[in-house]
């Protein structure tokens, strides 16, 4: 099928945090702004135009991170059968769960296959935005203006959180999922008829087992455990995702002390998985979401292993770190509120590896 491309697409007006308080924060626009009533959001509901608060608690105030509602797969014989350009893959480069998928199809070659439109990483509380500049793009394929768009367009009145990364499906008009742990999945498996390395396999079939294993640990403890920690509401909540990201972190260096992946010689999924939050965790983590126990580059070997796929075009050249930084701290202003975005530690990632 060939993709139809807009050649002219909107642009949204310019990030404003006073008519559009961000979502995080849980406040929809102030009364008399577009898209909002300005009345506080209701717990574990809506946030605002941009969607609901990204956080849900437990009594003891530990980060619950909520189900994603669209979770189609591509398959043979299904309602999103593999097809070259059907689909629209909608990025952040600022978000880990996006940057996998980006990592992803550069590493099996289906940029022409998978298009792609990126957000801008600034928010305010009308959500992810089409806007200009470096590295952004504008929605050339279904001509939205906010990615909230997408989601009304596939769930009219949906009230819920707008995430990337989002796969759309241009023949049904509709989110095909936003589950990202699923998306990278059909990424690496499901386009191999399309890819320029068809016969890299990043989930082969004799380890699944244990990469499902190590990624469920993994994304508890140190992909959303980081989330987990920032998003604390209390100290005791604070201490127990700091006590099991490092503990994860530790087992991590052992493990790599012998390795150079995850498993052995063998770049898998679990590997993209670790490295988009390593990749983060100095310029950000360390210092906005307080897990300052240590840093990436106080241990040797994941720090060795970080600069090694960073090696790799896929993983460099889909890592912009303009974008996480302002994300993050002009984003979060729970965490940030004068959005100053610090000039960070001195990390040379193209220092050379070990392995």
């Amino acid at each position: 099928m060939s993709l139809t491309v807009l050649t002219q697409a909107p642009i949204a007006t310019r990030v404003d945090f006073d008519a559009y308080p961000s979502a995080i924060a849980g406040l929809s626009a102030k009364p008399g702004a577009p898209g909002g009533s300005g009345a506080p959001a209701k717990p574990g509901g809506s946030a605002g135009p941009g969607g609901s608060r990204l956080f849900r608690y437990t009594p003891q105030g530990d980060v619950i991170r909520p189900p994603y509602p669209f979770q189609g797969r591509i398959a043979a014989g299904g309602d999103f059968p593999p097809a070259f350009q059907r689909y629209v893959l909608y990025v952040s480069y600022a978000c880990p769960w996006a940057q996998r998928q980006l990592i992803v199809r550069e590493l099996k070659g289906l940029q022409a296959a998978i298009p792609v439109a990126v957000v801008d990483p600034v928010r305010d509380g009308r959500g992810w935005a089409f806007r200009e500049g470096p590295d952004l793009t504008l929605d050339h394929f279904n001509g939205f203006t906010f990615l909230r768009e997408a989601y009304e367009a596939t769930s009219p009145g949906y009230p819920g959180h707008i995430s990337v990364p989002v796969l759309w499906d241009t023949v049904s008009q509709r989110i095909v999922s936003n589950n990202f742990p699923d998306i990278s999945l059909d990424l690496g498996g499901q386009f191999n008829a399309w890819a320029d390395n068809p016969d890299l396999d990043l989930y082969p079939q004799e380890l699944r087992p244990e990469i499902d294993a190590l990624n469920a640990k993994v994304y508890d403890t140190v992909n959303n455990g980081v989330y987990k920690a920032g998003g604390a509401r209390n100290q005791g909540a604070y201490d127990r995702a700091i006590a099991a990201l490092f503990a994860t972190l530790d087992e991590l260096e052992e493990r790599l002390a012998g390795r150079t992946h995850l498993f052995g010689d063998r770049l898998t999924e679990a590997d993209i998985r670790l490295w988009v939050t390593l990749a983060r965790f100095d310029a950000v983590y360390v210092t906005h979401f307080r897990t300052n126990l240590r840093r990436l580059v106080d241990y040797p070997n994941l720090w060795d292993y970080a600069r090694f796929l960073y090696r790799i075009p896929a993983f460099s050249e889909t890592t912009k770190f303009d974008h996480i930084k302002r994300h993050y701290y002009i984003t979060h202003d729970h965490l940030n509120p004068h959005r100053i975005v610090p000039i960070g530690l001195i990390a040379d990632w193209d220092a050379p590896t070990q392995r």
